[in-house]
């Protein structure tokens, strides 16, 4: 009989960065190793050695972004939406 085994990496708590999946332990989302590794195009030993992570931590995370894509993505896109937000009304306070 096939036994399922999970890694214990990636956790969700409400209590923690709103329920966003992140590093076991840490506060960090899997949402910034996706951006790290996509977008800033480091390698995961990079990331590892810049987040003080250890290299399965962040292959755990790469393996929950690509198995989540699309909803780590929208993630990313709606705080990058919140940060324009944020600088626009910064911008706009100073005026």
């Amino acid at each position: 009989m096939q036994q399922v085994l999970s890694i214990d990496t990636i956790v969700s708590d409400p209590a923690i960065r709103s329920g966003r999946p992140v590093i076991a332990g840490t506060g960090i989302m899997v949402s910034d190793i996706a951006v790290h590794h996509e977008v800033a195009k480091m390698t995961p030993d990079k990331i590892a050695e810049q987040l003080q992570l250890s290299i399965d931590q962040v292959y755990a995370a790469l393996a929950y972004y690509f198995t989540h894509k699309q909803e780590i993505d929208d993630e990313v896109a709606e705080n990058d939406r919140a940060a324009e937000e944020l600088r626009e009304q910064l911008t706009r306070g100073r005026d």
